[in-house]
């Protein structure tokens, strides 16, 4: 019994991972139904009686702006086109951090990492956590191109209450397809990825405006992953 017991976890993690490598094959070819992430908030949303509606919009990589690429890519994760999927700097600084407050805070995630998180994980912050996210980008950056990467994190990342992915972020902000942001309009959603709920209660927040200007400087040295 106690063998059985202490190998549950390890059988658990097994097809965790066989699971979450099942779906990262399709997703190579297929769109999300709905990501953890999303479940994970509307029921949250729900159990605190918040009436939200889940606004989740797929639309292809060349349906969604340059601007908005760039935007992300120098605002969440300048070396993603060249990186294996982890910013071994940023997770050095990240983890100095949480040593100095005591807190597993988070930081150093690139934009593989956030896209693990969002597409099988929770927000809890553990040691453990980040590992299984660790290993689940390693397995996407092995099997997954970088261009395919990137188009399922512009079509599932949060940008407010129950808005999920760069068209449903466009066309609620800015009545507008996510093909036509703006340099000045793409800086702006960029800027809300970090804290989108915050912002969205928070619109004028003098954050947000010292972010965009931040991000629309360093748009124009953005490099994007190369697309076939």
């Amino acid at each position: 019994m106690i063998k059985w017991l202490l190998a549950l976890p390890f059988a658990a993690f097994i097809l965790f991972n066989a699971y979450v490598y099942g779906n990262i094959i399709t997703y190579r070819a297929v769109a999300p139904h709905k990501t953890a992430f999303m479940s994970m908030r509307m029921s949250d949303f729900s159990a605190k009686g918040k009436e939200v509606e889940l606004d989740y919009r797929w639309v292809p990589y060349d349906r969604i702006s340059t601007n908005l690429k760039k935007a992300l890519i120098a605002s969440e994760d300048a070396n993603f086109a060249a990186h294996g999927g982890f910013d071994w700097g940023g997770i050095r600084n990240a983890m100095k951090r949480n040593e100095r407050s005591g807190k597993i805070r988070g930081g150093g995630s690139t934009i593989s990492q956030q896209l693990a998180k969002n597409l099988f994980l929770n927000e809890s912050r553990s040691y453990w956590r980040k590992a299984e996210e660790a290993a689940i980008t390693a397995m996407m950056e092995a099997t997954t191109d970088k261009d395919r990467i990137f188009e399922l994190y512009l079509n599932v990342i949060e940008w407010g209450y129950g808005i999920y992915g760069a068209e449903a972020a466009s066309q609620h902000f800015y009545k507008k397809p996510a093909a036509n942001l703006t340099k000045q309009q793409a800086a702006k959603l960029a800027a809300r990825v970090p804290r989108p709920l915050y912002y969205a209660e928070n619109p004028r927040d003098r954050s947000l405006r010292n972010k965009t200007n931040i991000i629309l400087r360093r748009m124009g040295s953005a490099a994007l992953p190369d697309t076939e």
